[in-house]
């Protein structure tokens, strides 16, 4: 058997270390295709003046330029005013979902770390509106609180606190979304937290307790700081997928979503398919996506530097 030479070997290694990139490279391309040309067609079409009377031959659209993001950023004019409405209720929506999603998740994460009776039972129930179709979880809430004598209104009656309350209408609007959405959203959070949790060492308690340190102390001396990696991760992710959500605000409301709900997803979707004008929806679109990369680099710099510093 003859022994290969340098040249083969070095050629050998070299396809070794190519075959990962190789194998990953169909999937790549796809992502590719999939994310960054109806990008790019999106930033494309927010400089042109596309609207219902251009929508059949987009392509040959007039030339707006950076009209359309004026027109977004004029916050003195009506379409500036609603969009900066809807910005701040976006903002609202996404720091209340998180907050109360990651408070949740962290509650019932350090409830279900020690063994008990039904403990498995429970941890399964928790992740039920998780696993639930977003479309079933959302229309099982509009059940319960669309009508006046709905479920909700019920149970609330029953409990002497009152009752009749239009919930998808008006100021009752944004609360309704709100809890829909931690609803849909906790039991991830809890998934995180709680994997989070097994990872740290039994021991480095049980010596906290052998030095007389209270639960609430080794909560904030020792669970906290270990668990910061997977925290940045998490309120990362679930402020993303908050602040683009669309899917719950829509189907709770259908296209007649109040003026106190009114998320930017939903008064992109306006601006693009309701009044035609998919050259200013698109600007929309793009100021959203160059605020949530703003925000991710500012988050990550910022949580990045203080690890560093712990």
């Amino acid at each position: 058997m003859t022994t290969p030479t340098r040249a083969e070997r070095r050629k050998w290694t070299i396809s070794r270390r190519a075959l990962p990139y190789l194998l990953l490279a169909p999937a790549l391309c796809f992502e590719l295709l999939v994310h960054l040309v109806p990008m790019l067609g999106g930033l494309w079409m927010s400089l042109l003046e596309l609207t219902q009377f251009h929508i059949r031959n987009w392509v040959r659209a007039p030339f707006a330029g950076l009209d359309n993001y004026r027109f977004a950023v004029d916050f003195n004019g009506a379409v500036g005013a609603e969009l900066l409405h809807s910005f701040l209720i976006t903002c609202a929506f996404a720091v209340l979902t998180v907050g109360i999603s990651w408070a949740l998740g962290m509650f019932a994460a350090t409830l279900l770390q020690r063994s008990f009776p039904g403990r498995a039972v429970l941890r399964a129930l928790f992740l039920v509106p998780y696993a639930l179709p977003v479309y079933t979880a959302v229309l099982i809430w509009k059940f319960m609180l669309d009508r006046s004598d709905g479920m909700v209104n019920t149970v609330l009656a029953d409990l002497g606190l009152g009752g009749g309350t239009f919930w998808l209408l008006g100021d009752n609007a944004f609360l309704s979304l709100v809890v829909t959405a931690v609803w849909r959203l906790w039991p991830f959070a809890f998934l995180a937290l709680m994997a989070g949790m097994q990872s740290i060492p039994a021991d480095v308690h049980e010596s906290a307790t052998v030095d007389g340190v209270g639960p609430w102390q080794q909560f904030r001396s020792i669970t906290l700081p270990m668990l910061r990696p997977v925290n940045q991760v998490l309120v990362l992710v679930l402020f993303l997928w908050t602040f683009n959500d669309f899917n719950v605000a829509y189907l709770l409301f259908d296209k007649s979503v109040p003026g106190a709900a009114n998320l930017l997803s939903i008064h992109i979707y306006s601006n693009s398919f309701l009044t035609w004008n998919f050259g200013l929806g698109s600007a929309m679109s793009a100021l959203l996506l160059l605020f949530l990369l703003v925000v991710t680099a500012g988050y990550l710099a910022f949580t990045s530097r203080r690890v560093k510093d712990v």
